[in-house]
């Protein structure tokens, strides 16, 4: 319970920091891995909601991976974008409108590849647990 309210609380401000910054603070993690914000709208509540998730590049979009570090359910953002595939996304100082897709079989192990050269901790995720780990490829949408 209390390491959940860290991890909320540690996301709240690498959100705000981000935002503050133009993703010039919180952009990259790590060793240069860059990150986005992604915000939902809630399945059930209706409220939008901001995630930072590790991203790779894709033509004129994204893809980031629905992976909660190997746990046994989908995070929430992920499923309020199976409810609702608008969403909008922040890299750096850029904001954008974009439309959610999840990978199909054969994209997915394409694009897999890619992020596991970025991100080797994906395999491990993935190692943890039964469910196929997403793959959600974020094109830009005119809306």
């Amino acid at each position: 319970m209390v390491g959940r309210l860290l991890f909320r609380a540690f996301v709240k401000v690498h959100v705000a920091v981000y935002r503050a910054s133009g993703g010039r603070l919180g952009g990259r993690l790590g060793k240069g891995v860059p990150v986005l914000l992604l915000t939902t709208t809630g399945r059930k509540t209706g409220k939008r909601r901001t995630t930072p998730l590790l991203y790779v590049e894709e033509g004129d979009g994204y893809v980031v991976v629905a992976s909660v570090g190997g746990a046994p359910s989908h995070p929430a953002w992920y499923l309020n974008l199976r409810s609702n595939p608008a969403a909008t996304m922040q890299v750096g100082g850029r904001k954008l409108a974009v439309t959610a897709e999840t990978a199909g079989l054969e994209e997915r192990a394409r694009l897999w590849l890619r992020l596991t050269q970025m991100w080797p901790q994906y395999d491990d995720y993935q190692a943890k647990t039964r469910r196929e780990i997403p793959v959600v490829i974020l094109a830009p949408s005119a809306a």
